[in-house]
């Protein structure tokens, strides 16, 4: 037996077969109850045996594969493109998206509650909180993206 087997496995690996096991059910190798039973062995493995029968009847989809992504039309649904935007940004700009939202969603309520109580649909002022600040953000996440794809790997220059 290979003394690989018998290592323990880290998060990072349950994760990684987790992902691994994603794909294959997005691919359609897998169906949905086969991948959520293999998805919670995978997350209760203790070693790497017991990761490895997980994804054994799977292709290897490793960075030689050359995995491409999907066209856009192919998405599964909008929370996943969605997710993939903003997935790449800084800790920073995230954190001024939530704050973004958690305030245009106050002032939603807010004037949701006041339209509803005064019995009449009173003008939406909350347009003016998320609009502009809104376009803002969304111009600063698109130029740091911009910048993010244009500028040279490291990894290009090392020998």
């Amino acid at each position: 037996m290979d003394d690989r087997q018998t290592i323990r496995a880290s998060d990072r690996d349950r994760q990684e077969v987790v992902d691994r096991l994603r794909s294959a059910a997005e691919d359609g190798r897998l169906k949905m109850e086969e991948y959520v039973d293999r998805m919670g062995r995978a997350y209760q493995a203790v070693t790497y045996g017991d990761l490895a029968p997980l994804h054994a009847d799977l292709p290897d989809l490793g960075p030689a594969a050359g995995r491409e992504a999907p066209p856009p039309t192919t998405a599964p649904c909008a929370y996943v493109a969605w997710r993939g935007l903003f997935a790449g940004l800084p800790a920073g700009l995230k954190g001024l998206w939530t704050m973004w939202l958690t305030a245009v969603l106050i002032n939603v309520v807010v004037w949701a509650l006041v339209s509803g109580t005064t019995g009449h649909l009173i003008y939406p002022w909350p347009v003016w909180v998320a609009g502009p600040y809104g376009a803002a953000l969304l111009a600063l996440s698109a130029a740091v993206t911009l910048f993010r794809r244009t500028r040279p790997s490291p990894s290009r220059h090392l020998p």
